[in-house]
Protein backbone atom coordinates (compact mmCIF):
# COMPACT_ATOMS: atom_id res chain seq x y z
CA UNK A 1 0.00 0.00 0.00
CA UNK A 2 1.59 3.29 -1.04
CA UNK A 3 1.85 6.01 1.79
CA UNK A 4 0.45 9.39 1.23
CA UNK A 5 2.35 12.51 2.35
CA UNK A 6 0.14 14.49 3.92
CA UNK A 7 0.22 18.46 5.23
CA UNK A 8 -2.70 20.07 7.22
CA UNK A 9 -2.82 24.10 7.48
CA UNK A 10 -5.48 24.49 10.23
CA UNK A 11 -4.58 21.27 11.79
CA UNK A 12 -6.21 22.53 15.10
CA UNK A 13 -9.72 24.18 13.66
CA UNK A 14 -12.67 21.66 13.34
CA UNK A 15 -11.75 20.46 9.45
CA UNK A 16 -8.26 20.07 10.43
CA UNK A 17 -8.95 18.16 14.06
CA UNK A 18 -11.39 16.04 11.53
CA UNK A 19 -8.32 15.24 9.17
CA UNK A 20 -6.47 14.51 12.01
CA UNK A 21 -9.17 11.80 13.59
CA UNK A 22 -9.07 10.17 10.32
CA UNK A 23 -5.81 9.88 9.46
CA UNK A 24 -5.12 7.78 13.16
CA UNK A 25 -8.36 5.74 11.74
CA UNK A 26 -5.65 4.60 9.31
CA UNK A 27 -2.14 5.55 10.29
CA UNK A 28 -0.54 2.78 7.57
CA UNK A 29 -1.96 4.67 5.00
CA UNK A 30 -0.37 8.39 5.47
CA UNK A 31 2.42 9.99 7.07
CA UNK A 32 2.17 13.57 8.04
CA UNK A 33 4.45 16.09 6.88
CA UNK A 34 3.78 19.34 8.29
CA UNK A 35 1.10 20.90 10.84
CA UNK A 36 -0.20 25.15 10.67
CA UNK A 37 -2.10 26.68 13.03
CA UNK A 38 -2.96 29.72 14.04
CA UNK A 39 -2.83 30.50 17.43
CA UNK A 40 -3.66 27.15 19.78
CA UNK A 41 -0.20 26.55 20.26
CA UNK A 42 -1.37 24.14 23.05
CA UNK A 43 -3.44 21.52 20.43
CA UNK A 44 -0.79 22.00 18.03
CA UNK A 45 2.01 20.61 20.07
CA UNK A 46 -0.32 17.27 21.39
CA UNK A 47 -1.02 16.69 17.64
CA UNK A 48 2.58 17.24 16.59
CA UNK A 49 3.11 14.83 19.60
CA UNK A 50 1.24 12.47 18.09
CA UNK A 51 1.23 12.23 15.01
CA UNK A 52 5.56 13.41 14.45
CA UNK A 53 5.60 15.95 11.36
CA UNK A 54 9.06 16.48 10.48
CA UNK A 55 7.61 20.76 10.96
CA UNK A 56 4.82 22.73 12.90
CA UNK A 57 3.92 26.12 11.94
CA UNK A 58 2.46 28.59 14.52
CA UNK A 59 1.55 32.07 12.77
CA UNK A 60 0.91 33.83 16.18
CA UNK A 61 4.46 34.85 17.47
CA UNK A 62 3.15 35.83 20.98
CA UNK A 63 2.93 32.09 21.70
CA UNK A 64 5.94 30.84 19.77
CA UNK A 65 8.61 30.34 22.84
CA UNK A 66 5.86 28.39 24.23
CA UNK A 67 5.57 25.77 21.51
CA UNK A 68 9.40 25.35 20.94
CA UNK A 69 9.67 24.56 24.60
CA UNK A 70 6.82 22.06 24.60
CA UNK A 71 8.08 20.37 21.82
CA UNK A 72 12.24 21.09 22.48
CA UNK A 73 13.63 17.67 21.83
CA UNK A 74 11.20 15.97 20.24
CA UNK A 75 13.33 16.50 16.83
CA UNK A 76 10.36 18.33 15.27
CA UNK A 77 11.26 21.91 13.60
CA UNK A 78 9.03 24.68 14.31
CA UNK A 79 8.53 27.58 12.53
CA UNK A 80 6.69 30.32 14.22
CA UNK A 81 5.02 33.87 11.78
CA UNK A 82 2.88 33.97 9.16
CA UNK A 83 6.45 32.88 6.34
CA UNK A 84 6.32 29.69 8.22
CA UNK A 85 2.64 28.95 7.26
CA UNK A 86 3.84 29.02 4.00
CA UNK A 87 7.01 26.88 4.71
CA UNK A 88 4.75 24.27 5.99
CA UNK A 89 2.10 24.42 2.93
CA UNK A 90 6.00 24.12 0.71
CA UNK A 91 6.54 21.27 2.68
CA UNK A 92 7.16 18.34 0.09
CA UNK A 93 3.75 16.35 1.06
CA UNK A 94 1.84 15.18 -2.33
CA UNK A 95 -1.66 15.96 -0.60
CA UNK A 96 -2.52 19.40 1.68
CA UNK A 97 -5.67 20.31 3.41
CA UNK A 98 -6.19 23.65 3.19
CA UNK A 99 -8.36 24.72 6.34
CA UNK A 100 -7.04 28.27 7.50
CA UNK A 101 -10.26 30.30 7.66
CA UNK A 102 -9.98 33.50 5.59
CA UNK A 103 -8.34 35.65 3.60
CA UNK A 104 -5.03 34.53 5.37
CA UNK A 105 -5.53 30.93 4.13
CA UNK A 106 -4.59 32.70 0.55
CA UNK A 107 -0.74 32.49 0.29
CA UNK A 108 -0.27 29.30 1.47
CA UNK A 109 -2.86 27.62 -0.47
CA UNK A 110 -1.22 29.55 -3.41
CA UNK A 111 2.40 27.76 -1.85
CA UNK A 112 1.09 24.77 -2.02
CA UNK A 113 -0.37 24.88 -5.88
CA UNK A 114 2.93 26.24 -7.09
CA UNK A 115 4.24 23.21 -6.02
CA UNK A 116 2.00 20.87 -7.89
CA UNK A 117 0.15 19.55 -4.76
CA UNK A 118 -3.05 17.84 -4.68
CA UNK A 119 -5.27 20.65 -2.73
CA UNK A 120 -8.02 19.87 -0.37
CA UNK A 121 -10.06 23.09 -0.13
CA UNK A 122 -11.66 23.69 2.73
CA UNK A 123 -11.23 27.23 2.53
CA UNK A 124 -13.55 29.04 0.16
CA UNK A 125 -12.42 32.18 0.76
CA UNK A 126 -9.10 31.52 -1.66
CA UNK A 127 -11.59 31.00 -4.23
CA UNK A 128 -13.86 34.13 -3.26
CA UNK A 129 -11.14 36.01 -2.98
CA UNK A 130 -8.87 35.43 -6.00
CA UNK A 131 -10.66 32.63 -7.95
CA UNK A 132 -9.22 33.38 -11.36
CA UNK A 133 -5.80 33.40 -9.50
CA UNK A 134 -6.04 30.49 -7.77
CA UNK A 135 -7.13 28.20 -10.53
CA UNK A 136 -4.61 29.97 -13.12
CA UNK A 137 -1.36 28.66 -10.29
CA UNK A 138 -3.57 25.34 -10.38
CA UNK A 139 -3.37 24.92 -14.22
CA UNK A 140 0.24 26.25 -15.05
CA UNK A 141 1.71 23.57 -11.96
CA UNK A 142 -0.14 20.51 -12.43
CA UNK A 143 -1.87 21.14 -8.93
CA UNK A 144 -5.56 18.83 -8.37
CA UNK A 145 -8.06 21.16 -6.41
CA UNK A 146 -10.50 18.99 -4.62
CA UNK A 147 -13.09 20.53 -2.99
CA UNK A 148 -13.81 19.69 0.85
CA UNK A 149 -16.94 21.80 1.56
CA UNK A 150 -19.99 19.12 2.34
CA UNK A 151 -21.68 21.08 -0.59
CA UNK A 152 -18.94 21.26 -3.03
CA UNK A 153 -17.63 17.60 -2.62
CA UNK A 154 -21.10 17.01 -2.85
CA UNK A 155 -21.13 18.21 -6.39
CA UNK A 156 -17.63 17.21 -7.27
CA UNK A 157 -18.88 13.70 -6.51
CA UNK A 158 -21.68 13.61 -8.67
CA UNK A 159 -20.57 15.63 -11.26
CA UNK A 160 -19.70 14.50 -14.79
CA UNK A 161 -16.88 16.90 -15.74
CA UNK A 162 -16.26 14.83 -18.50
CA UNK A 163 -19.09 16.23 -20.25
CA UNK A 164 -20.29 19.64 -19.14
CA UNK A 165 -22.47 20.10 -22.03
CA UNK A 166 -24.96 17.78 -20.50
CA UNK A 167 -25.15 20.12 -17.27
CA UNK A 168 -28.42 22.16 -16.82
CA UNK A 169 -27.83 23.80 -13.24
CA UNK A 170 -25.99 22.87 -10.17
CA UNK A 171 -27.78 23.18 -6.70
CA UNK A 172 -26.53 23.95 -3.34
CA UNK A 173 -28.56 22.98 -0.14
CA UNK A 174 -28.32 25.13 2.90
CA UNK A 175 -29.71 24.40 5.74
CA UNK A 176 -31.09 27.55 6.86
CA UNK A 177 -29.24 27.93 9.76
CA UNK A 178 -30.49 28.54 13.70
CA UNK A 179 -33.00 31.74 12.17
CA UNK A 180 -34.61 30.23 9.49
CA UNK A 181 -37.58 30.78 11.01
CA UNK A 182 -37.04 33.88 13.15
CA UNK A 183 -38.53 37.10 12.83
CA UNK A 184 -37.12 40.51 12.30
CA UNK A 185 -37.32 41.55 16.02
CA UNK A 186 -35.42 38.14 16.78
CA UNK A 187 -33.10 38.41 14.29
CA UNK A 188 -32.27 42.13 15.75
CA UNK A 189 -32.02 41.06 19.37
CA UNK A 190 -29.59 37.66 18.26
CA UNK A 191 -26.84 37.42 20.37
CA UNK A 192 -23.46 35.86 19.29
CA UNK A 193 -24.80 32.69 21.78
CA UNK A 194 -27.48 32.13 19.59
CA UNK A 195 -26.28 33.09 16.13
CA UNK A 196 -23.63 30.04 16.31
CA UNK A 197 -25.37 27.59 17.88
CA UNK A 198 -25.91 25.69 14.05
CA UNK A 199 -28.75 23.97 14.31
CA UNK A 200 -27.30 20.55 11.70
CA UNK A 201 -23.26 21.23 11.75
CA UNK A 202 -20.47 21.71 14.42
CA UNK A 203 -18.23 24.23 13.07
CA UNK A 204 -16.32 27.66 14.34
CA UNK A 205 -18.08 30.64 14.88
CA UNK A 206 -17.08 32.40 12.30
CA UNK A 207 -18.46 30.19 9.79
CA UNK A 208 -21.47 29.44 11.90
CA UNK A 209 -22.05 33.07 11.64
CA UNK A 210 -22.12 32.96 7.88
CA UNK A 211 -24.34 29.67 7.75
CA UNK A 212 -26.91 32.13 10.25
CA UNK A 213 -26.75 34.94 7.91
CA UNK A 214 -26.64 33.08 4.73
CA UNK A 215 -23.03 34.35 3.46
CA UNK A 216 -21.43 31.51 3.55
CA UNK A 217 -23.96 29.96 1.01
CA UNK A 218 -24.04 33.57 -1.26
CA UNK A 219 -19.70 32.62 -1.12
CA UNK A 220 -20.27 28.39 -1.71
CA UNK A 221 -22.14 30.34 -4.72
CA UNK A 222 -18.81 32.27 -6.26
CA UNK A 223 -16.75 29.47 -5.42
CA UNK A 224 -18.86 26.68 -7.09
CA UNK A 225 -18.60 29.10 -10.33
CA UNK A 226 -15.10 28.78 -10.25
CA UNK A 227 -14.78 25.52 -8.72
CA UNK A 228 -16.80 23.81 -11.44
CA UNK A 229 -17.12 27.20 -14.21
CA UNK A 230 -20.54 27.72 -13.76
CA UNK A 231 -22.40 30.70 -14.76
CA UNK A 232 -24.16 32.31 -12.19
CA UNK A 233 -27.65 31.64 -13.36
CA UNK A 234 -27.48 28.47 -13.69
CA UNK A 235 -26.19 27.85 -9.78
CA UNK A 236 -29.63 27.51 -7.37
CA UNK A 237 -29.78 27.47 -3.50
CA UNK A 238 -32.71 25.26 -1.93
CA UNK A 239 -32.74 25.30 1.49
CA UNK A 240 -33.09 21.80 3.17
CA UNK A 241 -33.28 21.86 7.13
CA UNK A 242 -32.18 18.41 7.57
CA UNK A 243 -28.88 18.55 5.71
CA UNK A 244 -28.95 15.16 4.64
CA UNK A 245 -28.60 15.74 0.70
CA UNK A 246 -25.60 17.91 0.36
CA UNK A 247 -26.18 19.48 -3.05
CA UNK A 248 -27.29 18.19 -6.27
CA UNK A 249 -26.47 18.62 -9.83
CA UNK A 250 -29.68 18.74 -12.76
CA UNK A 251 -28.43 17.60 -16.37
CA UNK A 252 -30.43 17.96 -19.50
CA UNK A 253 -32.85 15.08 -19.62
CA UNK A 254 -34.56 15.62 -16.68
CA UNK A 255 -32.19 13.90 -14.21
CA UNK A 256 -31.44 15.29 -10.61
CA UNK A 257 -28.32 13.45 -8.92
CA UNK A 258 -27.23 14.09 -5.48
CA UNK A 259 -25.18 12.90 -2.93
CA UNK A 260 -26.20 12.09 0.87
CA UNK A 261 -25.29 11.70 3.80
CA UNK A 262 -25.50 12.51 7.52
CA UNK A 263 -23.90 15.76 8.52
CA UNK A 264 -20.63 14.56 9.63
CA UNK A 265 -17.56 16.83 7.73
CA UNK A 266 -15.59 14.10 7.69
CA UNK A 267 -17.43 12.27 5.33
CA UNK A 268 -16.44 14.40 2.91
CA UNK A 269 -12.67 15.08 4.37
CA UNK A 270 -12.35 11.35 3.71
CA UNK A 271 -13.09 11.49 0.29
CA UNK A 272 -10.86 13.89 -0.20
CA UNK A 273 -7.95 12.35 1.43
CA UNK A 274 -8.28 9.01 -0.28
CA UNK A 275 -9.16 10.75 -3.86
CA UNK A 276 -9.50 8.81 -6.39
CA UNK A 277 -10.27 6.11 -3.98
CA UNK A 278 -12.60 6.04 -1.01
CA UNK A 279 -11.72 5.30 3.17
CA UNK A 280 -13.79 3.86 5.80
CA UNK A 281 -15.04 6.92 7.88
CA UNK A 282 -16.95 6.95 11.23
CA UNK A 283 -19.82 9.30 10.12
CA UNK A 284 -23.09 7.35 11.48
CA UNK A 285 -25.15 5.84 8.41
CA UNK A 286 -27.96 7.36 6.64
CA UNK A 287 -30.71 5.96 8.02
CA UNK A 288 -33.44 7.25 5.62
CA UNK A 289 -36.71 5.41 6.50
CA UNK A 290 -35.68 6.33 10.25
CA UNK A 291 -35.49 9.85 9.07
CA UNK A 292 -39.36 9.53 8.00
CA UNK A 293 -39.00 12.73 5.37
CA UNK A 294 -36.79 15.34 3.72
CA UNK A 295 -38.13 18.82 3.23
CA UNK A 296 -37.09 21.82 0.92
CA UNK A 297 -37.56 25.27 0.55
CA UNK A 298 -36.91 28.01 -1.57
CA UNK A 299 -34.68 30.77 0.25
CA UNK A 300 -36.01 33.59 1.74
CA UNK A 301 -33.27 36.23 0.06
CA UNK A 302 -35.63 39.33 1.60
CA UNK A 303 -34.83 37.97 5.34
CA UNK A 304 -31.35 37.03 4.01
CA UNK A 305 -30.32 39.54 1.86
CA UNK A 306 -26.45 38.50 1.77
CA UNK A 307 -27.16 35.39 -1.45
CA UNK A 308 -28.32 38.55 -3.07
CA UNK A 309 -25.52 40.62 -2.63
CA UNK A 310 -23.24 37.70 -2.84
CA UNK A 311 -24.84 37.14 -6.76
CA UNK A 312 -24.51 40.71 -7.21
CA UNK A 313 -20.77 40.46 -6.69
CA UNK A 314 -20.40 37.41 -8.62
CA UNK A 315 -21.98 39.05 -11.47
CA UNK A 316 -19.82 42.54 -10.93
CA UNK A 317 -16.49 40.33 -11.02
CA UNK A 318 -13.48 42.40 -10.53
CA UNK A 319 -12.73 43.20 -7.35
CA UNK A 320 -16.25 42.72 -5.98
CA UNK A 321 -15.89 39.41 -4.47
CA UNK A 322 -12.79 40.21 -3.16
CA UNK A 323 -14.20 43.01 -1.09
CA UNK A 324 -17.34 41.35 -0.10
CA UNK A 325 -15.13 38.81 1.94
CA UNK A 326 -13.01 41.13 3.48
CA UNK A 327 -15.80 42.89 4.78
CA UNK A 328 -18.10 39.84 5.82
CA UNK A 329 -14.95 38.98 8.11
CA UNK A 330 -14.60 42.30 9.44
CA UNK A 331 -18.48 42.47 10.25
CA UNK A 332 -18.81 38.83 11.61
CA UNK A 333 -15.94 39.71 13.79
CA UNK A 334 -17.48 42.69 14.97
CA UNK A 335 -20.89 40.91 16.07
CA UNK A 336 -18.90 38.30 18.07
CA UNK A 337 -17.31 41.05 19.83
CA UNK A 338 -20.82 42.11 20.89
CA UNK A 339 -20.01 45.92 18.68
CA UNK A 340 -23.12 45.88 16.30
CA UNK A 341 -25.72 43.53 15.80
CA UNK A 342 -27.02 40.22 13.54
CA UNK A 343 -28.75 42.83 11.30
CA UNK A 344 -26.16 45.19 10.98
CA UNK A 345 -23.64 42.77 9.27
CA UNK A 346 -24.60 42.73 5.45
CA UNK A 347 -25.55 46.09 5.74
CA UNK A 348 -21.76 47.38 6.38
CA UNK A 349 -20.62 44.53 3.63
CA UNK A 350 -23.39 45.91 1.26
CA UNK A 351 -21.74 49.81 1.69
CA UNK A 352 -18.44 48.60 2.02
CA UNK A 353 -18.62 46.66 -1.58
CA UNK A 354 -20.46 50.12 -3.13
CA UNK A 355 -17.94 51.62 -1.46
CA UNK A 356 -14.45 50.34 -2.53
CA UNK A 357 -15.34 47.51 -5.51
CA UNK A 358 -16.15 51.42 -7.27
CA UNK A 359 -12.91 52.82 -6.64
CA UNK A 360 -10.98 49.16 -7.16
CA UNK A 361 -12.62 47.67 -9.39
CA UNK A 362 -10.06 45.52 -11.35
CA UNK A 363 -9.90 41.77 -10.95
CA UNK A 364 -6.77 41.51 -8.51
CA UNK A 365 -4.12 39.25 -10.63
CA UNK A 366 -1.66 38.65 -8.05
CA UNK A 367 -1.35 38.27 -4.21
CA UNK A 368 -0.03 41.57 -4.01
CA UNK A 369 -3.27 43.12 -5.69
CA UNK A 370 -5.62 40.71 -3.19
CA UNK A 371 -4.19 41.83 -0.39
CA UNK A 372 -4.14 45.79 -1.32
CA UNK A 373 -8.22 45.14 -1.98
CA UNK A 374 -8.49 43.10 1.20
CA UNK A 375 -6.50 45.65 3.35
CA UNK A 376 -8.49 49.16 1.72
CA UNK A 377 -12.04 46.78 2.42
CA UNK A 378 -11.14 46.17 5.98
CA UNK A 379 -10.25 49.47 6.61
CA UNK A 380 -13.89 50.89 5.45
CA UNK A 381 -15.54 48.03 7.21
CA UNK A 382 -13.80 48.68 10.31
CA UNK A 383 -14.42 52.79 10.08
CA UNK A 384 -18.11 51.74 9.61
CA UNK A 385 -18.23 49.49 12.35
CA UNK A 386 -16.68 52.11 14.53
CA UNK A 387 -19.83 54.21 13.61
CA UNK A 388 -22.12 51.84 14.77
CA UNK A 389 -20.77 51.33 18.36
Amino acid sequence: MTVRRVSILGSTGSVGTSTLDLIARAADRFEVVALAAGNNWQLLAEQAKKFRPRFVALADPAHGDDLKAALANSGIEVGIGPAAIDAAAEMEAEWVMAAIVGAAGLAPTLAAARRGAIVALANKECLVCAGGLLLKEVAAHGARLLPVDSEHNAIFQVLDAERPECVEKLILTASGGPFRKAGHHEMKSATPEQAVAHPRWSMGAKISVDSATMMNKGLEIIEAAYLFAMPEPRIEVLVHPESVVHSLVAYIDGSVLAQLGMPDMRTPIAYALAWPGRMAAPAARLDLAGLGKLTFEAPDTQRFPALSLARACLQQGGSAPTVLNAANEVAVAAFLKRRIGFLDIVPVVHRVVEDVARVLAGAPDDLAAVAEIDRVARQRAGALVAVRD
